[in-house]
């Protein structure tokens, strides 16, 4: 019995040493396993590549779960390799930088275009600049008989501070222009009327303004601004602005308030049908307060605009109060290449004599000036990128404006009285303003390409239909559409050309009447739509030297801008721009 158990404990403490040494040793030797399993081809769909494809095997094979162990041993190894030597890198020459260029163009019709820019550093935190231009012409439009040329020519100076903190800025500038009434429909006068018309017109502004940010404080920015603007007919116009905003960040949260403060008033000598003078003043008085919520993929604007309008016209003074919507909001679908976005928003505009002026320079110094309140102006959009370089932008808006100003054509005053009397604008060659409601849909698209750093595409067009209680909407087109290419032809060449169309427009003119002469009848006339295109091309002479040749209006076409008022026919210009430092 005790013999059969010693052997008993033997041969378990020998199968105990062999389960250890099998442990030790994990080199149990090799077998290959060949798993057979029958091919079965298959004829795939020729006609089209399924995105998910449909597995037709009856079974599934399952993967063997496969364990890698890494043994790793050191190795002991002489190698030394050598130092290392950067590969030198071929440079390209820095452009060099010009703070100051002058520029001088010639072209026919008399032609010249100057300008002369210069700026200078003070210290590491104080500059001044100034900016000198010119740009007149002799006229000689086609079949027009009163004096046509043109000239603008103005001075701007400026001072600027920037601080860590804070920057600011001021500007000093005056600008002298000169135009004359020379739309006239000639066949109704004969050669010694015009001879007796005084067809020019001067207009004469002198502002001076400043602008004061911060960076990291609650008060963002101020911007303030006096002009005082006149005419060679004694009209004279006053106006001051001045826009503090304010930004508070709370979390993702940002709080904005803007306020408006903005003052106009004039006078004119006279109206344009009497000896009376008019006078006007309208003082706009306006806070915008907001709430922005900034997420990852939308933001979203919630605010509104309340105005307080103090109005005078001659002695009839109109106080109103204005609330409007002002929202915001944009979404990212896909990333930055398609972001949709819509919006509400309202706001009281001003209108000056001034603003008038640099819309329709031929304006008689007769206009009554009051402000244009934007109900709102409710849109939605898609913007985004098709390519890396190409991005794109749709837009539909429903805008709803009361006392909008219209441009119209004024009557050919005075056929019945002393043609002495008569000014150089009273000869229905002159445009006055004329306010009704207007409400407009409209269609936008753009599409920026740029292709490479040397080709730069860009193309766009509006669509507009109005509605309004005059008879037309005076003077707006129902399409506009534009389109620009800029291309870098080598080091030393380059061109570019602009191409726009302007659709149909209506405006009126005033006959009179058959039976009583006393009276006019108003009678609607279309100005046709228009085709301009123009184009430059430049060659660098050298880094500061640059010649340059501008073509406008290359078809020619002495088209209509506003009624009876066509414009040059072909133009070029050929000048160049100098670049230096001091």
């Amino acid at each position: 019995m005790k013999t059969t158990y010693k052997i008993a404990l033997l041969i378990a403490f020998a199968g105990i040493q062999q389960a250890v040494a099998q442990k030790k040793d994990e080199n149990i030797g090799t077998e290959v396993v060949n798993v057979v399993k029958p091919y079965t081809p298959t004829i795939s769909d020729a006609f089209k590549v399924k995105e998910t494809p449909v597995i037709e095997e009856e079974q599934d094979t399952k993967k063997e779960e496969i364990k890698y162990n890494i043994f790793s041993y050191p190795v002991a190894s002489t190698f030394s390799p050598a130092k290392g030597k950067a590969a030198t890198v071929d440079k390209e020459a820095r452009e060099k930088y010009f703070a100051n260029y002058a520029t001088l163009g010639l072209g026919n019709y008399g032609t010249v275009n100057a300008e002369v820019f210069v700026t200078h550093n003070l210290d590491d935190t104080q500059y001044v600049g100034a900016l000198l231009k010119h740009l007149s012409s002799q006229g000689g439009i086609k079949d027009v008989k009163l004096d046509d040329f043109y000239s603008t020519t103005g001075l701007d100076l400026t001072y600027g501070n920037r601080q860590k903190e804070y920057t600011w800025s001021t500007d000093l500038g005056y600008q002298r222009q000169a135009y004359n009434w020379y739309g006239m429909d000639y066949p109704s006068f004969d050669e010694s009327v015009l001879a007796g018309i005084d067809e020019k017109q001067t207009y004469n502004t002198l502002y001076v303004g400043g602008k004061f940010s911060t960076r990291d404080s609650f008060f963002h920015e101020v911007e303030a601004q006096y002009k005082r603007f006149w005419d060679g007919f004694d009209s004279a116009e006053n106006r001051f602005f001045i826009t503090p905003s304010f930004d508070v960040d709370i979390s993702d949260t940002k709080v904005k308030v803007g306020v408006v403060a903005d003052y106009v008033g004039g006078d004119f000598n006279r109206n344009y049908f009497t000896t009376d003078a008019l006078s006007y003043s309208n003082f706009n008085l306006g806070i915008q307060p907001s709430i922005v919520f900034q997420g990852k993929e939308a933001s979203v604007q919630f605010g509104a605009g309340l105005f307080y309008s103090m109005g005078k016209q001659n002695n009839n003074s109109d106080n109103k109060l204005y609330i409007y919507p002002q929202i915001k909001a944009s979404y990212k679908l896909v990333a930055d290449l398609m972001v949709a976005y819509a919006g509400a928003e309202g706001t009281l505009k001003q209108n000056s004599y001034a603003d008038f002026v640099s819309q329709n320079p031929f304006v008689s110094p007769t206009l009554g000036v009051t402000p244009t309140s934007q109900q709102y102006d409710i849109y939605v959009g898609l913007k985004g990128k098709l390519a890396s370089a190409v991005s794109y932008n749709l837009r539909g808006s429903y805008m709803a404006e009361d006392d909008k100003a219209f441009f119209a054509a004024n009557n050919m005053e005075g056929i019945a009285t002393d043609a002495t009397e008569r000014q150089g604008y009273q000869y229905g060659n002159s445009f006055g303003t004329v306010y009704d409601n207007l409400k407009t849909i409209s269609f936008f698209g753009e599409l920026k390409a740029d292709f490479s750093n040397t080709v730069r595409f860009g193309i766009n067009g509006t669509y507009f239909n109005y509605s309004t209680d005059q008879s037309e909407a005076w003077n707006l087109p129902s399409i506009k559409v534009g389109a620009n290419l800029d291309v870098d032809i080598t080091e030393k060449w380059f061109a570019g050309t602009n191409i726009f169309f302007t659709g149909d427009r209506k405006d009126r003119i005033f006959t009179v009447n058959p039976v009583d002469q006393a009276f006019y009848d108003q009678q609607i006339v279309t100005l046709k739509s228009y085709f301009d295109v123009n184009a430059n091309v430049g060659y660098h002479y050298n880094e500061r030297l640059t010649a340059f040749a501008k073509f406008n209006n290359i078809t020619g076409q002495n088209y209509q801008k506003w009624l009876y008022y066509p414009v040059q026919g072909f133009q070029f210009m050929l000048g160049a721009t100098y670049k230096f430092n001091f």
